[in-house]
């Protein structure tokens, strides 16, 4: 059964009270942007007590810093001036169960939900699959702390990113809610 019906009573919900929300300004209020995992267990507006038009929040699988999530920050801060990011993994990541070999192979055999299992995915659907994911850079976690420390020094040395916008490493735990600093990715990320 599809939650199309429920998405749009909250959205009809959501946008009876929507009042003031419709004059906020395009860039945000509090000029800083956060990269983090499409994991449904994180809530930055909650983590990192966010209200409509404070920050940028760009999400992708593992919170990586991805050709695409770098465009985003660049244009985060050249055409809406933020002055800060934050790279925020999380514990616990499904990015951290596969490795690029085998999410290629469990797509050439079937295109269906994969099971996760106690030694790693499963296929249990049936083909026909594809070799087209062959050719995707998945960007897999193998150590989640030195994954934060890798996508802040790509985006620090990103020819686009200036200097000057300090970027931040953080792992958020999804058993506590707190966020732990990687103090080495906040090093590298220092603004020069």
């Amino acid at each position: 059964m599809s939650v199309l019906p429920e998405v749009l009573a909250a959205n009809e919900k959501y946008s009876a009270g929507f009042g003031n929300l419709s004059q906020l300004a395009m860039p945000p209020a509090r000029h800083f942007a956060i990269l983090t995992c499409m994991d449904a267990r994180l809530d930055p507006a909650k983590f990192a007590g966010l209200s409509e038009g404070d920050a940028h929040v760009i999400r992708n699988a593992g919170g990586r810093a991805s050709d695409d999530a770098i465009r985003s920050l660049v244009i985060s801060y050249k055409l809406l001036g933020t002055k800060e990011f934050f790279v925020i993994h999380h514990t616990n990541c499904g990015m951290e169960f596969f490795t690029n070999e085998v999410i290629r192979g469990l797509l050439s055999s079937s295109l269906e939900t994969a099971e996760l299992t106690s030694n790693g995915f499963r296929d249990v659907g049936k083909g026909p699959g594809s070799r087209a994911g062959e050719f995707i850079e998945w960007l897999t976690v193998p150590n989640q702390e030195q994954a934060v420390v890798d996508d802040v020094e790509r985006i620090r040395n990103n020819p686009l990113v200036p200097a000057s916008i300090p970027i931040y490493g953080y792992v958020y735990d999804v058993k506590s809610g707190r966020l732990i600093e990687v103090q080495e990715a906040t090093a590298s990320g220092r603004a020069r």
